[in-house]
């Protein structure tokens, strides 16, 4: 029964957190101190539920691009989110072939916190007076693709404040224009990366899991992710992230400080 509650616990973090800007990676990890650390097969599985969550949300949006290369301005923006999840792979596949493995201790994902929440609060002033632009621009996908490397490497970072707030910055002053780009680029590279975590671990035969929990842990982050991802749309709507900035502000720093939470 523990486990069973253990798996749900996880599932509901990585569902609520993936999208997020707040980081599922920091999060799970300080989870995992309490909860027991899990195979990456099951975290493959969690993400893989967050994944067709925002892909169910997104679906009208994705067959529209899928069907809508005969027009100019559609295939623009598909070749744009072709560049970002181009940039990701290449630089992703650098940093995994020189070894590099994420850090599981807590002041590194603390420090993450408190930074991205810095990161946040500084966009939305910089770009609170500007006037509401929704176009991608070339430069704009190049440097979400990056910023994609960059929170993959820094657990605490957040993959979707890293990308939603550089496109902010980038000129796409649209909260919805750039958190709808910054997900959409997020499908097919979280599918790549879940895709690839799961070949090294069929290869290398770490398959040894109750397959019922990681079934159940796979439906409870869909579920989760779908009311999260589709509150977040509706919020962004007629508010700024400041919120979620305070939030990874107040986490790290109580992390950073010792209170029970990191102990």
């Amino acid at each position: 029964m523990n486990d069973i509650l253990s798996v749900i616990l996880l599932g509901i973090i990585e569902g609520i957190t993936e999208f997020l800007p707040i980081s599922s990676t920091g999060h799970l990890l300080i989870a995992e101190h309490w909860l027991g650390a899990r195979s990456d097969l099951f975290n493959i599985a969690i993400q893989a539920g967050a994944i067709l969550a925002v892909c169910l949300l997104y679906r009208q949006r994705l067959w529209q691009l899928a069907t809508g290369l005969g027009d100019p301005e559609q295939r623009r923006y598909t070749a744009k989110l072709a560049l970002a999840f181009a940039i990701t792979a290449v630089l992703g596949l650098v940093v995994a072939k020189a070894g590099f493995k994420l850090p599981t201790e807590i002041a590194p994902i603390a420090w993450a916190l408190v930074i991205g929440g810095l990161w946040i609060l500084l966009a939305e002033r910089l770009v609170a007076n500007r006037p509401d632009v929704t176009e991608i621009a070339w430069h704009t996908a190049a440097l979400v693709g990056l910023f994609q490397v960059v929170a993959g490497v820094f657990p605490g970072t957040s993959r979707s404040a890293a990308t939603i707030f550089v496109a902010l910055l980038a000129g796409t002053t649209s909260r919805a224009a750039a958190t709808e780009f910054a997900f959409l680029v997020g499908i097919p590279t979280m599918f790549a990366a879940s895709g690839y975590e799961l070949a090294k671990t069929l290869e290398a035969g770490q398959t040894h899991e109750d397959w019922s929990l990681l079934a159940i842990a796979f439906a409870v982050s869909c579920v989760t992710a779908f009311v999260a991802v589709r509150w977040l749309l509706g919020y962004i709507r007629t508010h700024r992230f400041t919120a979620f900035a305070w939030y990874r502000i107040a986490l790290g720093l109580a992390l950073l400080l010792g209170l029970p939470a990191a102990s």
